[in-house]
């Protein structure tokens, strides 16, 4: 049985939807790679964060916004807006006076730091390592805890793992306290902009 080959209208119109389709796959192929080129040029723009009476510097997401702190005036405190949970990834930098003459040793700032984080609702040690930071000693200090967000109107929000890593730095005369706290679901993403953060820190 012979094939019925398309006629001439029928061969016009599919080439007229073929070159369509092509088109709006183009379309959309050149809008995805402009899109992920904004959102390289604004996940790499920073801030910088500098002490005005410590030898103390941190770079940060050009896009975070001050957060409201209930810390006794922590040196920085910013957050992601944009972060899809009712707990923005946040940024938090605090420092204390040493005495240069009587040091306190790594281990020990590390023992009072969790025993003060063991108030948190559903605290969790994870791990720690020493490392360092703006070519000081560091310990590394990694936990979990949940936080119960304020309700929303007509609308009840769930509870949040918060996963957070914190830096404890020494210097001659300072401890610094800086820690990274994001939702479980956004830590693996954000991991290398978290890192770039803590990498941006100068100490002198």
């Amino acid at each position: 049985m012979a094939q019925a080959h398309p006629t001439a209208p029928q061969q016009l119109w599919q080439i007229r939807y073929l070159r369509k389709d092509v088109g709006v796959a183009i379309v959309t192929a050149i809008a995805l790679l402009l899109g992920l080129l904004l959102q390289q040029v604004v996940t790499s723009r920073t801030k910088t964060f500098t002490a005005p009476d410590q030898p103390f510097s941190i770079a940060y997401p050009a896009g975070w916004v001050d957060a409201e702190s209930l810390l006794d005036a922590p040196l920085l405190k910013v957050q992601n807006p944009l972060t899809e949970s009712a707990f923005k990834t946040t940024l938090t930098v605090e420092s204390r006076e040493l005495d240069p003459a009587a040091p306190p040793t790594l281990q020990t700032l590390l023992d009072q730091r969790v025993e003060q984080r063991q108030v948190l609702m559903g605290y969790h040690f994870l791990s720690n390592n020493e490392t360092t930071v703006g070519g000081e000693r560091a310990m590394q200090y990694d936990y979990t805890y949940v936080v119960q967000p304020a309700d929303e109107p007509r609308r009840a929000s769930l509870p949040v793992v918060v996963v957070a890593r914190e830096h404890i730095v020494v210097t001659q005369d300072h401890v610094y306290y800086i820690t990274l706290a994001a939702p479980e679901n956004e830590i693996a993403r954000n991991r290398d902009r978290l890192d770039a953060i803590i990498q941006s820190v100068r100490l002198q």
